[in-house]
Order: C-alpha cells, then sequence, then structure tokens
C-alpha cells in the first residue's frame, strides 16, 4: 500500500472520529446546564470543553481577554475557520481524506462522508440549532456502520482502525483529566450533587452511563476510573482502544520486533496491565492519563514515521 493511502485512511477516521467527540461534549453541555451548579459562571460551565479538545490558546487568540461564553464556546468548536480542530474543519478533512482513498473504501462510505458534509454545510448556513450534534452523531455512527458492514478486511482496515481508536484513546484521557483534575478542585464538593452531575455526564458524553450502572450501583471516581480505563468489554474504555490497535497492526504489517509502532502499543498495553483503578486514583489519575497521553503521542510518531512519512519525500517507504 502507498504510504499516502495509508496515510488518508488514517486521518479520515481520526477526523471523523474527532466530529464525534465534538459533538458529544457541546451536545451534553448543552443538555446538563440545567443541572449545573448555580453558583458556577457561564466561563466555568464551557471553558472545560476548550481545556478538553486543548484549544485554550487558540481560543484566547481569536477571542482575546473575553470570558468563555457558552455563544462563543460553541462558535469557535463548530465553525471558527482560524480553529484546526473544529467540526467544520475535520469534516473537510475528512472528506478530502475519503476522497484520496474512494477506490479503497466502498461507495457507501463515500457517500456517507459526503452527504455528511454537505448537511453540516447548509446548517451551518443558518444560526446553529441543537440538534446539529446529534445529526453529526448519527451520521459518524452510519459511517462507521457502513465501514464495518463493506469495507473488505486487510492493510486499509487496519489504517483506519488505528486512526479511529488512536483518537478515541485521546479524547477519553483529556475528557476524563479535565473532569477529575480541574472540574472539582474543592475538595468540599466530592459527593455533592454537582459531583454526581459531572460523573453522570462524563458517562453520558461517552454513551457509558447505563452500562455503567449495570456494573456499579455509585457513582464513585474509583468505579469510573475502572470502567473508563481498563474495562475490556466497554467499546469506549482505554482498554477496549488499545487492544483493538494492537490487532490492527497486525493486518497493517510487520508485527515484529523490529516494528518501532508494534513496541510502543506494546508499551501502552503494558502501562495498563501494570496498573488498576485503586492503584491509578490513589497514586495520581492526573499523572497516569498524562503518561498515557504522552505514549499515544510516541504511537502516532512511530506510525509516521513507519508508515506515513514517504509520500512526503522526508525517508524511504517502510510499506
Amino acid at each position: 500500500m502507498l504510504s499516502r493511502i495509508a496515510d488518508s485512511l488514517y486521518w479520515m477516521s481520526r477526523y471523523l472520529e474527532r466530529v464525534d467527540a465534538t459533538a458529544r461534549l457541546v451536545e451534553m453541555n448543552l443538555l446538563h446546564l440545567v443541572e449545573a451548579d448555580a453558583t458556577l459562571t457561564e466561563d466555568a460551565e464551557w471553558r472545560p470543553l476548550l481545556a478538553i479538545c486543548g484549544h485554550e490558546a487558540a481560543f484566547a487568540e481569536v477571542a482575546g481577554a473575553r470570558d468563555a461564553s457558552s455563544a462563543r464556546v460553541i462558535e469557535f468548536l463548530t465553525r471558527e475557520r482560524r480553529n484546526p480542530g473544529s467540526v467544520r474543519h475535520s469534516l473537510r478533512l475528512a472528506r478530502e481524506n475519503a476522497r484520496v482513498v474512494r477506490d479503497r473504501i466502498s461507495k457507501e462510505m463515500w457517500e456517507c462522508v459526503n452527504e455528511l458534509w454537505l448537511r453540516s454545510e447548509e446548517r451551518l448556513a443558518r444560526p446553529i440549532a441543537p440538534d446539529y450534534y446529534g445529526m453529526l452523531r448519527s451520521e459518524v455512527a452510519r459511517f462507521h456502520g457502513l465501514t464495518v458492514s463493506t469495507m473488505t478486511r486487510g492493510e486499509a482496515f487496519g489504517f483506519y482502525h488505528l486512526g479511529f481508536f488512536l483518537e478515541r484513546c485521546d479524547m477519553t484521557c483529556r475528557i476524563l483529566d479535565v473532569k477529575y483534575h480541574l472540574l472539582l478542585p474543592a475538595g468540599e464538593r466530592v459527593g455533592s450533587p454537582l459531583d454526581y452531575y459531572q460523573w453522570a455526564a462524563l458517562l453520558k458524553s461517552m454513551s457509558g452511563f447505563e452500562a455503567y450502572r449495570r456494573k456499579h450501583p455509585a457513582l464513585r471516581p474509583e468505579n469510573v476510573a475502572e470502567f473508563v480505563i481498563f474495562d475490556p468489554d466497554f467499546p469506549r474504555s482505554l482498554r477496549f482502544a488499545v487492544d483493538r490497535m494492537q490487532q490492527a497492526l497486525v493486518s497493517v504489517g510487520d508485527a515484529g520486533a523490529r516494528s518501532s509502532a508494534v513496541a510502543e502499543a506494546m508499551e501502552i498495553a503494558t502501562l495498563l496491565e501494570k496498573h488498576d483503578a485503586r492503584a491509578v486514583v490513589a497514586s495520581g489519575l492526573h499523572e497516569f492519563l498524562g503518561e498515557f497521553l504522552r505514549r499515544c503521542s510516541r504511537l502516532h510518531e512511530a506510525l509516521e514515521e513507519e508508515y506515513f512519512e514517504a509520500h512526503l519525500g522526508e525517508r524511504a517507504c517502510a510499506t
């Protein structure tokens, strides 16, 4: 497979997963504002979304010293042209990457991502309605369903899975880290109605609230960490994503010791195996998630070096 094809498959799925994650965050914030602590300012309710997405510096550059109001944050995350992580920008790049690999994906997949782009542009020409984010989530889910049911298994499907689950790992870490490290700085709020609301909102943003309650009767930080990080059956947990990335690496090429991407993926799996939820919460959830994100970044760099850089003329093709 040409490196540029592998690169486009990888980024097509990453950008679509980014659209889904951003839509979930905005939608859940809109739905749960009525349950929020009345003492919280609008800036305190919306600025964590910028922290989760890693856009605080970019937002400050665009908005200046103004507060993070709901209107400004929604506009910035959804259609701000100066935000490279906005929904509009991510959708455009997902579509362009899908165009590059039209001969590697099914007709249904191309039609789905193209229709999603056109529908989104039509909706964004008007004031943003709350149901816009539900439409995004439904259409991205439809794309992934079409991919699973129509795309031939092999190298192309492996690169699609690598991008999909690496982006999911990144966002899951950021959501959990911001909830635990930023949203509750005051110890007296632990166990309060606000605490319950925020943990519930976190799980609902991952479509995991019902699944969590089937396993755990109470919303406790340790149990949430166990579910979101270590549960092997929850599709948005870090464990589930790492397992699927390791399987994908086997399908895209050499799984031997000389593969730096395989070695990095094994390091991430080892990090999970050496910890459990109780130890992570006791020793520092923020530090654990920071280390996990750093290792995911190294995996991405290894994938670029091993598979994607050849079409940029930087080194010989590894595939």
